[in-house]
């Protein structure tokens, strides 16, 4: 989709999608094609359970820290 395509009928800028789409090409979740003078963007899910298991990994860690703090004023 072109940025015009992904912001219509929304009230988000197309510099605020443009940021966004940014940082998701940048973690390999999206990337554009130039098509004419148009660039459209596409998703790609290779890229997704890469994410999620980074994202799996980083819960993980959270749920551990915070059962430590909790045995730690429970005492």
């Amino acid at each position: 989709m072109s940025i015009t395509q992904l912001t219509s009928g929304t009230e988000i800028t197309r510099q605020a999608i443009t940021k966004h789409l940014g940082v998701l090409a940048a973690a390999g979740l999206v990337r554009d094609v130039k098509v004419g003078r148009e660039r459209l963007w596409e998703f790609d899910p290779a890229q997704m359970a890469e994410a999620r298991r980074s994202l799996d990994a980083i819960a993980q860690q959270w749920d551990h820290a915070l059962a430590k703090l909790k045995r730690a004023v429970e005492n």
